[in-house]
Order: structure tokens, then sequence, then C-alpha cells
């Protein structure tokens, strides 16, 4: 495994940064100094911040806050944890749900969210349209603008 994540680090182009942040990830993506960051991972910064009684919800809003001031290329890496068995225990439970609501809001905000299945991405559809990109006349909203692609890289 720790091959298969150095090889997918090192096919990633070198103007993007990968952060591993275990609880302050508004203050990680303040510290980075590339364009394009990717956040690996949300599911284990969730558990993070609710095994030291942090609100995952509260957060996340902060992180968005943060990436919008940034002007950076944000990539969220997370699992879908909510479309297996009903886990028996109330903590696992309620963590369950937190990451999806988490899950649900990055993407809410995003301008693409893709789900990975099968080594395939399949796409969420919707999407947030750049502030830039809306103002561009001829821009076609949720449609890629120059240099963008649907894409979703490595």
């Amino acid at each position: 495994m720790a091959e298969k994540i150095r090889r997918h680090q090192e096919e990633r182009p070198p103007t993007w940064e990968t952060l591993e942040e275990p609880l302050d990830l508004p203050g990680a993506l303040k510290r980075a100094r590339h364009p394009t960051v990717v956040v690996d991972c949300l599911t284990l910064w969730v558990a993070n911040l609710m095994e030291r009684g942090l609100d995952p919800l509260l957060e996340a809003r902060r992180f968005l806050s943060a990436v919008e001031e940034s002007g950076k290329r944000v990539i969220a890496v997370s699992n879908e944890v909510g479309m297996g068995i009903v886990p028996q225990n109330p903590l696992a439970r309620r963590y369950r749900d937190l990451l999806g609501q988490v899950n649900a809001l990055l993407a809410e905000a995003a301008q693409e969210a893709y789900l990975l299945v099968a080594g395939r991405a399949l796409p969420l559809g919707g999407g947030k349209v750049p502030a830039q990109e809306a103002k561009r006349p001829g821009s076609h909203g949720g449609e890629p603008g120059p240099g963008r692609s649907r894409d979703p890289g490595p």
C-alpha cells in the first residue's frame, strides 16, 4: 500500500501539494505553498475531530471559508462509509452520519464531485460555478473553463 501511495504522489504535477493534517485544515491550507492542494483525507480528519470533542460540521465550514479565501484549487479525498451495513455501535453510527454530512457539505460547495467505484470516477453532478467563470462572457455555468477539465485527476 505504501508503494501505491508513493506512486500516486509521484504522478501528481509538481505544483500539487498534499496535506495530511490531523486537525487544523484551515491553518494547513494557509501554510500551503502550491496552487493546487490535495487534502488526504477527510475521513481521518473527521475521526480526529470527533475524538477531540470538536464539531466536524463547524470545522468543515471553517475549512470551506479558508478554501474560498485561499484562491487555491483544493482536491479533497474522503471515503463513503454510509453505503454498508448500519453499525451496531452508537459512536460508529454517529461517525458514519457526520462524515456523510461533511462529505455532502463539501460536495455542495465543490465545482466538481466524484464517487470512485472500481477504479472509475462517477460524476455526482451539479457543482458550484467558480466566480471568475460565472462572470466570463459566454460561460456555460458548470462547464470547465480554460485549463480545466472534468477529469478528476490523480
